[in-house]
């Protein structure tokens, strides 16, 4: 991987544009990828000394880009010193190190660049086995003798290459043994996970998962919300690794609070397959916020990467849910960053808000509006609950005083032993009642 401890990197970033898009009708969304590539960049401390948008006519099967593209870039590597070249792009192993070739500088893509950030910036062992995976598969058609180091990380046994193996034959078994023994690990690590989860399902909360563009702001409102102190920087990827705390609501239920890694568009499907364990948390949440940065000026494209990630990870929410026949998943939209709007876009995205109870306009750095957000997590969870009929022995006060505080109870008749409440509730807190040793199918409690 690169190297993000020493002197930062000298690097060129290269947006490659494809003339048939339309002249002008993306400019804005062109300037956006740019200045995005550039923060990926930036986000492993990378020295970006020059950045462009390079228009592509018809794709160079060789190299991506034009013949003439190549040598001017080539000029601009040697005037900067460059010795990283980001084409933010995909490039197939050819064209990689073609570029390469006449460039005399390292090169990498998009997808590339990415697998780099999430290597530095994974924390738990989970996140780095996935990470090392995604990038091993990332690499393996796409050897260029770089990976001795993979010896080293064996224990130093390269000599079992054996004799007449070229250094490619060697390098591709190394990955292949060494994806091998990742898979086991990550099967151990995602056993542990499931003992997690199980225990959560014995004592069972309501999961709330945090979702959105990368450097939207989910990190800094999970803060807010919890108390937590998770690194919260403005930065792409900041966050990789997902975090979990309790979550205490306006009607005192309590709920599982998860951060999660923010979305970015093209997000390179290595990933998507690679990090499904990490993003769990989405899969099994009871309710998603979709956490927005509405003073971005491509707030509305983020959102559709957002989308269309959730869709790749098989998260059907609203009106898509409903096409696509799969339950729609309950979503907020947390409509982030109001305070760096000015007066006007303010207004108009308070107004927006107020007639959508779906939509909250808040500031996770303020705190302005994340009552109003729990407000709406309540409702939502509030939806999910289903009515019961239950049939509690009059001296047992403490289960009928629980159901008044967990549920809403609808009505209750008492009789000469029993009190028979229909009560709302939710799944968590009916698997509670299910624990006070209640059968749901009579309402009556279980000898």
């Amino acid at each position: 991987m690169l190297e993000t401890a020493k002197a930062a990197t000298v690097t060129l970033v290269i947006h490659p544009r494809l003339k048939s898009r339309g002249p002008r009708e993306d400019e804005a969304d062109e300037r956006a990828r740019l200045d995005e590539a550039r923060g990926l960049a930036a986000a492993i401390n990378l020295d970006v000394r020059h950045a462009e948008t390079v228009t592509i006519a018809r794709p160079n099967p060789a190299t991506l880009l034009g013949e003439g593209t190549v040598e001017r870039i080539g000029g601009l590597v040697k005037e900067f010193g460059a010795e990283l070249v980001v084409v933010d792009g995909h490039l197939s192993p050819g064209q990689q190190r073609a570029l390469e070739k006449a460039w005399s500088a390292k090169v990498i893509d998009r997808t590339g660049l990415i697998l780099e950030i999430f290597g530095a910036r994974a924390r738990t062992r989970e996140g780095q086995l996935q990470v090392e995976l995604a990038h091993l598969n990332y690499q393996k058609s796409r050897l260029v003798r770089s990976w001795t180091h993979l010896e080293r990380q064996r224990g130093g046994f390269g000599f079992l290459g054996g004799p007449g193996e070229t250094q490619i034959e060697i390098d591709r078994r190394l990955i292949g043994e060494r994806i091998t023994r990742l898979k086991r690990e990550l099967e151990t690590v995602t056993r542990t996970r499931g003992l997690h989860r199980e225990a959560r399902k014995r004592v069972p909360y309501p999961i709330v998962a945090l979702v959105g563009y990368t450097n939207a702001g989910k990190s800094t409102l999970f803060n807010t919300l919890t108390d937590a102190e998770v690194t919260a920087r403005d930065q792409l990827f900041a966050t990789l690794d997902p975090t979990m705390r309790s979550l205490k609501l306006p009607s005192g239920r309590k709920a599982i609070l998860s951060d999660t890694v923010g979305f970015v568009s093209d997000l390179p499907h290595e990933l998507v397959a690679a990090f499904r364990a990490t993003l769990e948390e989405v899969l099994e949440a009871d309710v998603i916020i979709h956490v927005r940065d509405v003073a971005h000026d491509e707030t509305d494209a983020q959102k559709r990467d957002v989308e269309q990630v959730l869709t790749q990870l098989g998260i059907q929410t609203g009106e898509s849910g409903e096409d696509s026949g799969e339950p729609a998943r309950p979503l907020i939209e947390a409509l982030n960053k109001i305070d760096m709007l000015d007066t006007d876009a303010r207004e108009a995205v308070s107004a927006a808000a107020a007639r959508d109870p779906r939509e909250v306009a808040l500031s996770a750095l303020t705190g302005e509006g994340t009552g109003d957000l729990l407000d709406a997590i309540d409702r939502e969870l509030s939806r999910q609950r289903q009515a019961l009929d239950i049939n509690v022995p009059l001296d047992d006060g403490e289960t009928i005083a629980w159901l008044y505080r967990r549920g809403e109870v609808l009505s209750r008749k008492d009789g000469e032993q029993d009190a028979r409440l229909t009560v709302l509730l939710d799944p968590a807190d009916t698997a509670r009642l299910q624990k006070r040793g209640f059968d749901m199918r009579t309402g009556n409690r279980a000898d």
